[in-house]
């Protein structure tokens, strides 16, 4: 088969095997419909999937409904493969190999080469795909706190910038073990006095900024949290702050406390004081991906811009809180203390070590002199593709978690979800070496260069973009697998549906009564809305590919995760994360069952409604932030148009899918055969249902983007926050020019959110 822009990614193998059914409709009985009732010149056709061969002019032959005959696996025997493969053992051997040694992105050859080699093991044609991509590494850094005494300096003290070897822990105590730094940092030495700004949020910028706290020629000192770090960075560069420093305070650790009694790793679950949190400083709500390729692919020879939209001009780095301690001292009692600040200001955790969270600035004789040296080049990255060929070839689901990692471990992030990744891949094998085919085709990917920025998806996605907007159903998000006892989603609601019924199906690691599911004792059951920070985002955000990211997370009574440190370690994940190594299958259990479901039933198990149900939600509470954030009737606008057309577009939807049900229902009717026009007809019926659901998150995508630096970002619905980057933000250019006070702007995406709803209304309506 020729390679166009349609087609996947790599070069596919035959694959002889059938597949199973969902719920009580099995998709062998589906093919077995048409085909018993096809003419010959049809069932006998060029159309049959043994060639390969793909001709949109004849819909029967592209969508192989010449499949072979036999019956497969019944969705009762795949679900019971799904749910008995992973392996405890199994996924803790895939972790200890994944975490024995550095794997930044850009320098894990080696790492992509055994994944391809795996997946290719359990039956899962793969290849690897190279971007060349624009990316920093270490090279040197200091950080230092300076008493100046006539015109020269003496040292206070100068951070380690190091995290403490373990003898019980052996990635820490590795040779080649990776720096302390910041991908995307600028190289810069800087000496100037500093501030403590709290999280280093907007808000908290502009919280100094109205007590007329100096900012500007200062460095800034902040607490990871609350937002990403790139966008602390941002916010000082804007206020014409010079440096920034992060530390992670212990506040943010729950119950798991040194002050709580509880001892640090190694010796207890509580915070190692030396553990620090590497990560991009790149502008994430801004743009993703090479930033000197912003929208295109980095190939070979593309042209590159100077990427300033996207990574700071001023330098940072990250501190442990062990070397935050001296700095926070050093301020006591300079400038107005923290708790003289609104509530997001108070609740500092290191109250017990002489630290009185005093904002500063610091006197003009105590400095900081900051250091930060890196190398910029390009280098290539690796993605590694897996595919399992469908009949329905224009019908893909994609499966993705990235394999690059800050430090040797990584044993959460991300490889805890890099091991779940891998079990299902052999649970699928084993389906197909039992018989199995998938419906709808299937993609695997493992990502380089999502720790600087979502690089190896964001520039995988921009290149294959025309067949993805084709073909793609949905993205599955896996980054994080098992870091603690918390199962946490966020979503597309067309997913919502699906996915607790998925978690219902699977049995619980942490049961507290017998038989209980993931759903069972799923806290709040809580799905959250699409931001960014991990790899969904250019599906979800850019391409309007209705998308999940799922995970076990930590709890405030759940043993501290060390993100982005060097303890979060193989070690760490026995001692602490989980040492049954139950949740790693658990997730791999859900994220199989999930694709399964949409590979293989014959109308996608989507839900329309559910969707629409969430933007009427969302709408009303742009209404609410509208109103605290400025006085809408001062503004002249009225939600009324909104409110009617996501009404109007949640009735449609309603009826959309109960029309869908019905051709469920009509699936399992008996057809005689010389009434095989009425299969055919049923086919085409079905064909364009999940067309219909497949196109819906398409509809609302706007070519220009958001507004200013974020026109990268496509979708109207889902977007990062501006000003928080990790977490998503709803119809966010209407809910920015409401911050802004623009009217002109609010019509501006009025009118192109009810452009949007039409465009749904039209494509679900009228079957």
């Amino acid at each position: 088969m020729a390679n166009n822009e349609r087609t996947p990614l790599i070069t596919t193998v035959r694959v002889e095997q059938r597949g199973p059914r969902y719920r009580t409709f099995p998709h062998s009985t589906f093919r077995r419909f048409f085909f018993a009732f096809l003419p010959d010149d049809l069932r006998n056709g060029k159309g049959s999937h043994h060639h390969h061969r793909h001709d949109s002019s004849d819909p029967f032959r592209s969508n192989s409904l010449a499949a072979s005959q036999n019956d497969g696996l019944t969705l009762e025997e795949l679900q019971r493969i799904i749910l008995e493969t992973p392996s405890e053992e199994s996924a803790r051997a895939h972790s200890h190999y994944y975490t024995s040694g550095p794997h930044l992105a850009g320098k894990n050859l080696s790492q992509a080469l055994w994944t391809r080699d795996r997946w290719q093991e359990a039956g899962v044609k793969s290849d690897i795909i190279t971007y060349d991509v624009y990316i920093n590494y270490p090279v040197g850094h200091r950080l230092a706190l300076l008493k100046r005494r006539n015109g020269t300096y003496d040292t206070l003290y100068d951070c380690s910038l190091t995290e403490d070897p373990l003898e019980e822990d052996p990635t820490t105590n590795l040779k080649d073990r990776i720096p302390t730094f910041h991908g995307y940092s600028a190289s810069g030495n800087v000496t100037a006095p500093y501030v403590y700004v709290n999280f280093g949020t907007y808000w908290d910028y502009e919280d100094l900024l109205a007590r007329n706290v100096s900012l500007k020629g200062k460095i800034a000192l902040a607490k990871y949290g609350r937002n990403f770090r790139g966008l602390k960075v941002k916010r000082a560069q804007e206020l014409g702050m010079v440096g920034v420093v992060m530390y992670s305070d212990p506040q943010e650790d729950g119950q798991m406390t040194e002050l709580n009694g509880h001892k640090p790793y190694p010796d207890g679950p509580a915070r190692n004081p030396s553990s620090v949190q590497r990560g991009s400083t790149q502008f994430l709500s801004s743009l993703p991906g090479d930033p000197t390729t912003p929208g295109y692919p980095s190939k070979p020879g593309v042209p590159r811009t100077a990427g300033n939209l996207s990574i700071p001009r001023i330098p940072s780095l990250p501190i442990s809180y062990a070397d935050a301690l001296p700095l926070l001292r050093a301020l006591n009692g300079h400038g107005p203390q923290a708790s003289s600040f609104s509530k997001y200001w108070q609740g500092g955790g290191l109250a017990h070590k002489n630290v009185s969270y005093n904002i500063g600035p610091s006197p003009s004789h105590i400095q900081l002199n900051l250091v930060n040296e890196q190398e910029y080049i390009t280098t290539p990255l690796w993605n590694v593709i897996g595919i399992i060929n469908g009949t329905q070839k224009d019908e893909v689901i994609v499966l993705g978690n990235h394999r690059d990692a800050w430090i040797a471990g990584g044993a959460g992030d991300p490889n805890s979800g890099s091991s779940a990744l891998n079990e299902v891949i052999r649970s699928f094998g084993v389906a197909l070496s039992r018989g199995w085919k998938p419906l709808r085709t299937i993609v695997f990917a493992s990502w380089d260069g999502e720790e600087y920025g979502l690089i190896g998806s964001t520039e995988w996605v921009e290149e294959y973009l025309p067949w993805l907007s084709a073909s793609a159903i949905t993205y599955l998000n896996v980054d994080v697998g098992a870091r603690g006892s918390h199962f946490e989603a966020a979503a597309s609601p067309l997913l919502n549906d699906l996915l607790y019924n998925v978690t219902a199906l699977v049995p619980s690691p942490n049961q507290t009564i017998p038989d209980q599911s993931v759903y069972d004792v799923w806290y709040d059951r809580r799905i959250r809305t699409m931001g960014s920070g991990s790899d969904f985002t250019a599906f979800q955000d850019f391409a309007g590919i209705a998308s999940l990211d799922i995970g076990f997370s930590n709890g405030p009574e759940d043993p501290v995760y060390h993100y982005h440190s060097s303890y979060d370690s193989f070690h760490w994940m026995d001692l602490y994360g989980d040492q049954t190594w139950q949740y790693h299958t658990t997730i791999a259990k859900i994220w199989a069952l999930l694709a399964a479901k949409l590979s293989d039933s014959p109308i996608l198990p989507l839900s329309a409604a559910t969707y629409a149900q969430g933007l009427q939600y969302y709408i009303s509470t742009v209404k609410a932030t509208a109103e605290q954030t400025s006085n809408t009737s001062q503004l002249q606008f009225s939600f009324s148009a909104l409110e009617k057309n996501a009404s109007s577009l949640h009735a449609t939807a309603k009826n959309f899918d109960k029309y869908a049900a019905s051709l469920t229902a009509e699936l399992g009717e008996h057809v005689p055969w010389w009434k095989f026009w009425k299969s055919v007809r049923l086919w085409y019926k079905i064909k364009k249902v999940n067309t219909q659901y497949k196109l819906l998150e398409r509809q609302f995508l706007y070519a220009k983007g958001l507004d200013g630096d974020r026109s990268w970002f496509k979708h109207v619905v889902f977007a990062p926050g501006r000003w928080t980057g990790y977490a998503g933000a709803t119809f966010p250019g209407l809910v920015e020019s409401f911050e802004d006070h623009d009217l002109e702007n609010v019509r501006k995406w009025e009118g192109i959110i009810l452009d949007c709803f039409e465009r749904a209304n039209k494509l679900l309506g009228g079957n």
